[in-house]
């Protein structure tokens, strides 16, 4: 199993920077995109940026300018930077990997194409 550990969060004032990591544990898999996502209270849960494999990365409208998104690829990890932070940044944030891997089904190894969420991480911008 691929898992995904979120750290880095934290309180800070507006204004301020955080930086967020995600690392990928697990045996034997591969990772193509990797994603930051947040979801403020009430809110529905959104994409802030993305790599597709060693692509450069998108980014949403919101955070474009603000935030720097990177990836280590040997270490399967993932970066955040986030400068200028706002109020309406406060949210969770939680990592998420397009995932594949093989396992064992009776006497064959199958592939597995997954996505997966770390716990998430919170942040909150305080004005």
């Amino acid at each position: 199993q691929v898992q995904l550990a979120e750290s880095g969060g934290g309180l800070v004032q507006s204004g301020g920077s955080l930086r967020l990591s995600c690392a990928a544990s697990g045996s034997a898999f591969e990772i193509n995109t990797m994603a930051w996502y947040r979801q403020a209270p009430s809110q529905q849960r959104e994409l802030v940026a993305e790599i597709v494999g060693s692509s450069r990365a998108d980014y949403a409208d919101s955070v474009r300018g603000r935030f720097t998104m990177s990836r280590d690829n040997a270490n399967n990890a993932a970066y955040l930077e986030m400068n200028n932070l706002k109020p309406e940044d406060t949210a969770v944030y939680y990592c998420n990997a397009d995932v594949t891997y093989r396992t064992q089904s009776g006497s064959s190894r199958v592939r597995v194409d997954r996505k997966i969420w770390g716990q998430g991480t919170l942040v909150t911008v305080s004005s």
